[in-house]
């Protein structure tokens, strides 16, 4: 291994604590990546989807929202209410910029080729 790769290796604690850590959280990157696919998803949908509880789910819903990463929009369906969650405009860069620092942080740790 040259000095360049050991450099490179010793850079990257440095460069993965400059993750989005609003995101990096394992329960709030699965809420992110929900909306992402998915558009739009009620509190009961994101609850089934990850697997979470009521309490957990809205923690950290919560959390996203006060980021400016997600919008809840609260309705009634007959007499039920009802949350629906949808990233906004920030929460869909933050993700984009998170995906794309997370790859460089993969691709740096690949073998580079001779």
């Amino acid at each position: 291994m040259g000095a360049r790769a050991k450099l490179d290796l010793v850079a990257l604690p440095q460069k993965a604590v400059q993750l989005d850590q609003l995101i990096h959280e394992r329960v709030r990157l699965g809420i992110v990546s929900a909306l992402v696919a998915s558009g739009k998803l009620t509190f009961g949908e994101l609850k089934e989807i990850l697997g979470l509880t009521d309490g957990n789910l809205s923690m950290h819903a919560r959390k996203l929202e006060e980021g400016g990463y997600i919008d809840c929009r609260k309705f009634f369906l007959g007499r039920r209410p009802q949350s629906e969650y949808e990233l906004t405009a920030a929460g869909r860069l933050a993700f984009e910029k998170y995906i794309n620092h997370m790859e460089a942080l993969v691709g740096a740790m690949k073998p580079k080729e001779k």
